[in-house]
């Protein structure tokens, strides 16, 4: 694989759009798991559900378009 090729895939990989759905549906889960009321272990992993997901908001943020 050339290096131009390479610098291709990886910029196609780390595009903002596809990651930002990702991080904002792992923020979105995280919320109905903390508001749901049946299960305890959903409500345990609530938090650092929605922590990764901004975490990961934060991060794919400075990706280019």
């Amino acid at each position: 694989m050339t290096e131009m090729s390479q610098k291709s895939l990886i910029g196609r990989i780390f595009r903002r759009g596809p990651w930002e759905t990702a991080a904002t549906a792992f923020i979105g889960a995280g919320v109905l798991m903390l508001m749901q009321p049946f299960a305890l272990a959903l409500y345990t992993w609530s938090f650092l559900t929605t922590l990764t997901g901004v975490v990961m908001f934060v991060i794919v943020s400075k990706f280019p378009e």
